[in-house]
């Protein structure tokens, strides 16, 4: 009878079931923690704050992008601009959770979220918007009825009111 080679716990089959290389080390690479780390969903894919990209990102789920970004991000999915994030670019997508620094316009077709540290110097527009206090945001924001933008019949922006209250943004409208 032939034998079979002995395969350890850490090491993994290709597609046509070859053993891995043994010369590989049997320790995860060190990326693999802080992954799980910053990942807290599976599927989520990271950008950790190591990387720079200079050109366009296209994905289709969910990235988390701790780095530096310049150039333009495109999307039906969702988007997280982690604490270390610097995007220099223009950013549409389905939905945003903003921690780092945006500085390009946002277009977003359902939500977008400011958090308290973050600060975000461009346009946005976006079918929901939260801004916590302590955001910084430097631009102006369009918030549209539907995650599709209709024909608009007057200049004037269309106020949607839901069962929840309301917490006021600003102290005050000048």
């Amino acid at each position: 009878m032939p034998s079979i080679p002995e395969r350890s716990f850490n090491s993994e089959a290709d597609e046509n079931n070859r053993v891995a290389d043994r010369d590989e080390p049997r320790t995860p690479p060190p990326t693999t923690n802080y992954q799980k780390i910053m990942a807290e969903h599976s599927g989520k894919d990271v950008l950790s704050s190591d990387v720079e990209i200079k050109g366009s990102i296209k994905f289709q789920k969910e990235l988390l992008i701790d780095g530096k970004v310049e150039g333009e991000i495109n999307s039906d999915g969702v988007l997280t601009i982690g604490e270390n994030a610097d995007i220099r670019g223009e950013i549409k997508t389905k939905s945003i959770t903003v921690y780092g620094k945006v500085h390009g316009n946002i277009t977003v077709a359902e939500r977008c979220e400011l958090k308290s540290k973050c600060t975000l110097q461009g346009d946005l527009k976006a079918a929901r918007l939260v801004i916590e206090e302590g955001a910084t945001f430097i631009g102006k924001s369009e918030v549209t009825s539907g995650t599709l933008p209709a024909k608009s019949t007057s200049g004037r922006p269309e106020v949607v009111r839901h069962d929840e209250p309301i917490k006021a943004a600003f102290g005050g409208r000048g």
